[in-house]
């Protein structure tokens, strides 16, 4: 299941949607603001952020504050390391790793309109959470496979943190409604100013 950017952007939070809920994670903090602005800064934003990702994510509690800014950290600690072509701060991956691995998974076969159909079983009954264990494993299938990867892109608005996957080349503003539509504002200003 999907979920859009404005079903997101209706709950209160600027940017969502992405086909990788940790990208929709990382983007829960708004780093260039003055001061940098937290959208899930206490336990009932929390909850409500990961209300709109359950579609996507193995059924459970969700995650506790401490874990989900934990995780957020290591996430956006690989996905700007990547950005910037540099090796990532020590623990990120640890952090990412552990997540995943706190919540095992295996395959179960079942039968479905005449023939078979797979589903990933999460496996919660030593510990750890599967909407956590997700998005880290979600992480780490973006972060292995190139090409996906190379779609990787921050916003090009440079007041701008968010992160998404372009489906596109030409996408270059995490938001056509916020980021692009300031752009275009900003180019008209200057075209209609420019005669005057």
């Amino acid at each position: 299941m999907s979920i859009s950017l404005a079903d997101v952007q209706r709950a209160g939070f600027p940017m969502g949607g992405e086909p990788v809920v940790a990208l929709d994670l990382v983007d829960t903090e708004m780093l260039m603001t003055d001061p940098p602005q937290d959208l899930i800064a206490d336990r009932a934003a929390a909850q409500a952020w990961w209300g709109l990702q359950s579609g996507r994510l193995p059924g459970g509690p969700a995650p506790s504050l401490a874990a989900t800014r934990t995780l957020r950290t290591a996430l956006r600690d690989l996905f700007d390391a990547h950005l910037t072509d540099r090796l990532p701060p020590a623990g990120a991956l640890d952090e990412v790793n552990a997540a995943a691995a706190a919540v095992p998974t295996s395959l179960r076969l079942h039968l479905a309109d005449g023939g078979y159909r797979e589903d990933v079983h999460w496996h919660t009954d030593r510990g750890g959470n599967a909407a956590l264990a997700a998005t880290a494993r979600g992480a780490i299938e973006l972060l292995a496979d190139p090409a996906r990867l190379a779609r990787l892109r921050r916003c090009a608005n440079a007041a701008c943190s968010m992160l998404f996957l372009a489906e596109t080349t030409r996408r270059q503003w995490c938001t056509p409604n916020i980021c692009g539509n300031r752009a275009r504002v900003a180019r008209h200003y200057e075209r209609t100013h420019k005669r005057s």
